[in-house]
């Protein structure tokens, strides 16, 4: 009898803990009035400050090198995002900029372009595949020209988290926009 108890209690105890996990799961919505976009980054992420011209960064708590943030860098005024070229090469020119990062030539591959019309605006999806110091990483990224600014929204994991949090981070590229 006592065996059966503690064997249907640890059942019980796993589908319960089961199903937090599955629940804490998902995205939440950020929004910047000020600089007039919005996205969702997954729950469970918190915000960090850094230095530099990145407007904002999440990241993942336990697995903190994986980040989602939005950089905002001017453009000539007037400029549309496909003056700046297609999505290959706007995507061929982030990826030198990758490596103006890390001062560095490491490899950077532009494994995917795609343009998308999001309120008849046109986005750029741009996928990397990225050899740098701190290891292999997998990037997506959005970006688009609005009020003479760039904005690039980037989500990036390590290559070796990438089958797993794929879905998430496709989600959050999605669904970035700006007013």
């Amino acid at each position: 009898m006592l065996k059966r108890f503690a064997t249907a209690f640890l059942i019980l105890t796993a589908l319960v803990l089961q199903s937090c996990v599955g629940a804490g799961v998902g995205l939440q919505p950020y929004t910047d009035s000020y600089d007039g976009y919005r996205f969702l980054y997954p729950t469970g992420w918190t915000e960090v400050k850094v230095m530099g011209n990145t407007d904002v960064v999440f990241h993942d708590i336990v697995n903190e090198t994986e980040n989602i943030s939005v950089v905002i860098s001017d453009v000539p005024e007037g400029q549309t995002l496909t003056d700046l070229g297609t999505p290959t090469e706007v995507g061929y020119k982030l990826s030198k900029s990758i490596n103006a990062m890390t001062g560095d030539d490491r490899d950077v591959e532009l494994a995917n372009a795609i343009e998308i019309e999001r309120d008849g605006q046109p986005y750029y999806i741009l996928e990397y595949i990225a050899d740098l110091p701190s290891g292999v990483r997998h990037n997506l990224a959005s970006v688009v020209v609005r009020r003479d600014k760039l904005f690039t929204f980037n989500a990036s994991t390590e290559e070796a988290r990438w089958d797993k949090v794929k879905d998430l981070m496709k989600q959050a590229v999605a669904s970035f926009s700006v007013d």
